[in-house]
């Protein structure tokens, strides 16, 4: 669980520094200004891998660029600090991983780098179809083999599973060796497993997370698997909706990204109870998900739906659970969803903004806003009105005409007359700005 996150001479901005909320934190901000790259960084902060490249130091600033923060208080990772390895372009190892770190046995003896005990599984959701899943439990190297010794240290991390949007549905295999299955299989497999009931099954951790992910009007839940294709054998899962079953490779764009982040949950979940169990420690009270845009492929009604069902999701993972979640979001609808669920002792809100030629973040003081509207004229998404901007000039231009200051007023719109005509081009019947208008105009004789 990350505290705070500090970037010194890389990203956007020469400095970039956030006290993070232990529940949610919320990136908004406009497009380009780094809140994608803070999720990249703070991927790299809890797992010690990137899901590609490595960032770069802004330009000249090699010899002094630093990425430090804090973990949540009590862990064996703390406090943080990485300067970058310039001939080696890396980082400094985020968590120190060699052998003075010692080693830890679990109760089913196996020894495994101390450092992994206190780490928690993270997802990590983007707006291109992909996902990251890291999690120690699983991925963590034995060490009690004699060859453990002389390893190095890049073979005593554990490896993200980094999954592009066909592996999700196809599998993911590593060294001819399958890691996992994909949804298809899965979804059919466990189906069929999971016949006599049995809660634990992680398909009913599928069918309860599908439940609660999907909107109240829209519910997605599991039919009857069937074949498709002349030139594929296999079975394919199909839901059923209001308006009858569809095989899940013909759902919306929307629904599939729904259909991804319920297996993506429930699949890396379920391995890791059955990870622990197998070396012998408790699973996680704690997860991370770090996630791109929910609103991505979402209707309206749906976009204030998926962040209060992901944190109930997340939350109801084990009796315990204590989940953070880290997202971005451009979508007023995400934020006014969110006004019944706000904690802010516990969670936070961000906004980056470009001051003259230099980026800033600041934390904002939670607020109600009421609406879209409001949140989009707040200091979150910065308009001066929710209209078009042709609309917005056209009543820009009114309001001034109506306090006297016709000496700016720009071409087309310097007469009562021109702007009564776009006004009527550009409003509906029923906005809230003729009343005033129509007074002013009655009042003048016009």
């Amino acid at each position: 669980m990350l505290r705070s996150l500090h970037l010194e001479g890389v990203g956007p901005a020469d400095r970039l520094d956030l006290e993070l909320g232990e529940r949610l934190n919320v990136l908004t901000g406009d497009n380009g200004l780094g809140k994608s790259f803070v999720l990249e960084v703070a991927w790299w902060a809890l797992t010690g891998t990137w899901t590609d490249r490595p960032v770069l130091p802004q330009p000249g600033r090699e010899g002094n660029a630093r990425i430090s923060g804090e973990a949540e208080p009590g862990t064996s990772s703390g406090q943080f600090e990485s300067k970058y390895e310039r001939v080696a372009q890396q980082w400094g190892d985020r968590f120190r991983r060699d052998m003075s770190r010692g080693l830890v046995t679990t109760p089913a003896e196996i020894d495994v780098p101390s450092w992994v005990q206190d780490t928690a599984p993270v997802l990590y959701i983007r707006t291109n179809g992909a996902y990251s899943v890291w999690d120690p439990h699983r991925q963590s190297l034995p060490t009690n083999s004699p060859n453990f010794y002389p390893l190095i240290r890049d073979q005593l991390n554990p490896v993200p599973y980094l999954f592009e949007e066909n592996q999700v549905w196809d599998g993911l295999r590593r060294d001819e060796k399958p890691f996992c299955n994909g949804l298809v299989q899965d979804w059919v497999t466990w189906q069929l497993e999971a016949a006599d009931g049995d809660e634990a099954h992680p398909f009913q951790l599928l069918c309860r997370v599908l439940d609660q992910l999907s909107h109240p009007e829209e519910k997605m839940t599991p039919g009857k698997p069937m074949r498709l294709y002349l030139d594929d054998v296999r079975k394919f899962p199909t839901v059923q909706l209001p308006y009858g079953t569809i095989p899940i490779v013909h759902a919306s764009a929307g629904m599939k990204r729904i259909l991804e982040l319920s297996y993506l949950i429930a699949w890396s979940w379920s391995e890791h109870v059955q990870a622990s169990r197998l070396i012998g420690w408790q699973p996680s009270d704690r997860i991370v998900v770090l996630m791109e845009e929910p609103e991505t492929h979402l209707h309206p009604k749906w976009q204030r739906h998926i962040v209060p069902a992901l944190l109930a999701v997340l939350g109801g993972l084990a009796p315990s659970m204590r989940p953070q979640v880290l997202l971005t979001t451009h979508s007023p609808l995400v934020l006014a969803s969110m006004e019944p669920h706000f904690r802010p002792a516990r969670d936070k809100l961000f906004v980056f903004e470009l001051d003259g030629a230099d980026v800033t973040v600041r934390e904002l003081p939670w607020a109600k806003r009421g609406d879209a509207i409001g949140w989009l004229t707040s200091p979150v998404f910065g308009l001066e009105q929710a209209r078009s901007i042709e609309a917005e000039r056209a009543v820009e231009a009114a309001e001034a005409f109506m306090r006297g200051e016709t000496g700016a007023l720009p071409e087309g719109l310097r007469s009562e007359e021109e702007i009564h005509r776009d006004l009527v081009r550009l409003l509906p019947d029923q906005d809230r700005f003729w009343p005033r208008w129509i007074v002013r105009r009655e009042r003048a004789g016009a």
